[in-house]
C-alpha cells in the first residue's frame, strides 16, 4: 500500500493568498507582489522590503484610491538601480527609524494611513522625502494609464489644439 504525503511548505498560490489576506506586500527573494496579487516586480538593486516600503510611501504621499498599485510601482521603479539604490536604502532606513520612534514599528508595518502620513509629515524637510515626492510628480502623473482617471485627454497639439476639442463645451455657464 502506497501512501502519499502533502508537500512541505506553501505553494506560491497559498503564500500569495495568505499574505494578501493579511493586507501585506509579499516580499520574496528578488521580488515584490502587491496586496491584491495583481502586480509583481523583480528587484535589481534594492531589497524587496525596501521597494515595498517605497511603493507604500509613494501611495501615502499621493493617495488616489482609483490608481492601482502597479502605477505606483512604475513611478518608483527608477530608484531600483545600482546608482540610486544605496541612497534610497539609506532613506528607507531613516524612514523606518522615524516610524519606529513615532509609532513603534517599521513604516510598512504601520496599519493606518493617517499614522503613516504623520511619519511622512515629520520628515517633510528631509532631502530623501523631498526627492521621492518631487520624483512622483512626473513619475506618477506622466503615465498615460492614469490620465483617464483624472479626465485628462492628453496633449492637444497633435490633435489640432483645444479650440476644436471641447474648449467651449461647458454646459454650466
Amino acid at each position: 500500500m502506497t501512501t502519499t504525503t502533502a508537500p512541505r511548505g506553501l505553494t506560491r498560490r497559498q503564500l500569495l493568498s495568505r499574505a494578501t489576506a493579511a493586507g501585506a506586500f509579499v516580499c520574496g527573494a528578488g521580488f515584490v507582489a502587491g496586496r491584491d496579487a495583481a502586480w509583481a516586480t523583480e528587484m535589481t538593486a534594492m531589497t524587496p522590503e525596501s521597494f515595498a516600503t517605497l511603493v507604500q510611501m509613494a501611495r501615502d504621499i499621493y493617495p488616489h484610491d482609483r490608481i492601482p498599485d502597479a502605477n505606483y510601482v512604475t513611478a518608483v521603479k527608477g530608484y531600483d538601480t545600482p546608482e540610486e539604490a544605496d541612497a534610497t536604502e539609506a532613506g528607507i532606513a531613516a524612514l523606518d527609524r522615524r516610524a519606529t520612534d513615532l509609532k513603534g514599528s517599521r513604516y510598512l508595518d504601520i496599519g493606518w494611513e493617517r499614522d503613516r502620513a504623520e511619519v511622512l509629515r515629520s520628515m517633510a524637510d528631509d532631502a530623501f522625502f523631498e526627492k521621492i515626492r518631487a520624483g512622483l510628480v512626473t513619475g506618477l502623473y506622466n503615465q498615460k494609464a492614469v490620465w483617464p482617471i483624472f479626465g485628462y485627454e492628453g496633449e492637444s497639439y497633435s490633435q489640432g489644439g483645444y479650440i476644436d476639442r471641447g474648449f467651449d463645451d461647458i454646459a454650466w455657464l
